[in-house]
């Protein structure tokens, strides 16, 4: 399985992906929304991207609009993993089409748990 880690902290997209790649994923990353809509063009739909709420270029939640407003990613699952903890921010995200909403700091066990609501074999 392939996931997208995009956040625009380079420790956080070198953390996540570590985790990802220990739950036995194949990982890639990017530092804003924009890229990662460049990295789905180049190399196709994957399984999973993870997504941070607050980007330069592009947010989160506007990556999370435009990659569920494309059918060629209706498959796709989306986690947005932020520091954004208001209920309403969860809402709007869950709205738009994220399929999950783990808020910073994280686990791998979290990202794990998450995984597996999804039916993810984790």
């Amino acid at each position: 399985m392939r996931a997208l880690v995009i956040d625009d902290s380079r420790a956080i997209r070198s953390i996540l992906g570590n985790i990802m790649k220990d739950l036995g994923f194949e990982v890639s990353d990017a530092k804003h929304g924009l890229d990662a809509l460049e990295r789905l063009k180049q190399n196709g739909p994957i399984e999973l991207a993870l997504v941070d709420w607050n980007m330069p270029e592009m947010n989160g939640f506007d990556f999370v609009t435009a990659v569920r407003g494309n059918p060629a990613f209706k498959a796709m699952f989306l986690v947005m993993v932020t520091t954004e903890t208001e209920m309403s921010q969860v809402a709007k995200a869950i709205e738009a089409g994220a399929n999950e909403y783990i808020m910073k700091p994280f686990t791998k066990e979290m990202i794990a748990e998450k995984l597996r609501l999804l039916g993810m074999n984790v």
